[in-house]
């Protein structure tokens, strides 16, 4: 919905500033992949240098060492006490070769703005037929010292319940792997911050992490009342009323979910997967709405998510979903960027027409621009 165009907020000179310091910032270290497009998949090489090594403040919390039965006994000692650790941050996020460049910059500006970088564990999921060992090695030479596991997501399980969305990246079935975190991640790990790819954060997600989530509820993230829910669904489903009662009971509001906390042992006790596959499914018989992946979670989530404040998720700078046009920050103080929508930061830069609001993002790009590959 459209919003108010806002004055920048003060924000914005200190990331400026920020995308001063990283461009000279030295870096020798490269790894390649490829890219690919939603219709097309082009070989091309792409090389990323290596980020700075980022260190704990002295206050963090030491990683106490906990043994499971459902971690890879072949893993290092070190590796398996920090998957399993309570004390350590858990990001998940999605890998791929079209979304890599997005990835990696989000990943360097989890670290850059943490007070315990060190003590983050990030936890990727990626189709079971990518190449594993390319994602692994590209991750692994731009931040040599990351602790991070790549999980294998079968896309057939999901492909038979995905309908065709308004656009087609939205169709993706990796798209939809934030809704089987629970079964892909060791039951060690209890609580996780699910991010998508095209963001940043300028702000310790270690604050973000610690969200409460209150007796009962299974995830966080900030959600807009103001947003006319009723457009997320088809006129199919509100005049059903066996359907439109699903929201009888609760003040449902829109939240995006690129940004969450998951309690997911609360996730794993109450079957959630199922229960947004059970909508998957009603929708391949009936269209009750049009948008990927968002409509099942609102379905099951909506009016019991705890809250979130907006500035952990700026999002829709990437525009809407059919033209991506520029858009500019909602009021209030910013913590997370999210360039959700058609427009990606790094695909505009690419092609000499950013908005305004790239200049924030091309900080944290990682890859090598051919004037470094030449020098």
């Amino acid at each position: 919905m459209p919003m108010p165009t806002p004055q920048p907020p003060p924000l914005h000179p200190l990331l400026l500033l920020f995308a001063f310091l990283i461009l000279l910032l030295p870096a020798p270290s490269v790894s390649a992949t490829t890219t690919s497009t939603s219709n097309t998949t082009t070989t091309t090489t792409q090389q990323f240098r290596e980020a700075p090594q980022f260190y704990n403040s002295p206050d963090c919390p030491s990683i106490t060492s906990l043994h499971h039965d459902d971690v890879d006994p072949d893993e290092s000692d070190d590796d398996h006490m920090m998957i399993c650790s309570y004390q350590a941050v858990h990001v998940a996020m999605t890998l791929d070769t079209a979304y890599i460049r997005g990835s990696m910059a989000a990943i360097l500006s989890v670290l850059q703005h943490s007070s315990c970088p060190q003590n983050a564990v990030f936890h990727f999921v990626a189709s079971a037929t990518a190449n594993a060992s390319l994602l692994r090695d590209t991750i692994s030479s731009s931040f040599p010292y990351l602790k991070f596991r790549i999980y294998p997501f079968d896309d057939s399980h999901v492909s038979g319940l995905i309908s065709i969305s308004i656009r087609s990246a939205l169709d993706c079935p990796l798209n939809y792997a934030r809704s089987y975190l629970a079964d892909l991640l060791p039951l060690c790990v209890r609580r996780v911050v699910y991010l998508d790819s095209d963001l940043i954060l300028v702000d310790d997600i270690a604050k973000l992490a610690a969200t409460p989530l209150g007796p009962s509820s299974v995830l966080a993230a900030p959600e807009y009342c103001n947003a006319n829910f009723t457009t997320y669904f088809t006129p199919a489903f509100w005049s059903n009323p066996s359907l439109s009662l699903t929201f009888a009971d609760r003040k449902a509001c829109y939240f995006n979910t690129g940004v969450m906390v998951i309690d997911l042992d609360r996730w794993r006790g109450g079957d959630y997967t199922t229960k947004i596959e059970e909508w998957m499914e009603l929708q391949k018989r009936m269209r009750i709405y049009e948008l990927g992946s968002l409509p099942p979670f609102l379905l099951v989530f909506a009016g019991n998510i705890a809250p979130v404040e907006h500035r952990w998720n700026q999002h829709g700078l990437g525009g809407d979903n059919f033209r991506g046009l520029c858009r500019d920050l909602h009021p209030g103080s910013v913590s997370l960027l999210h360039w959700s929508g058609k427009g990606k930061p790094w695909a505009r830069l690419e092609a000499n027409r950013p908005c305004p609001l790239d200049a924030l993002w091309a900080p944290y790009d990682l890859l090598e621009t051919p004037f470094v590959l030449d020098s």
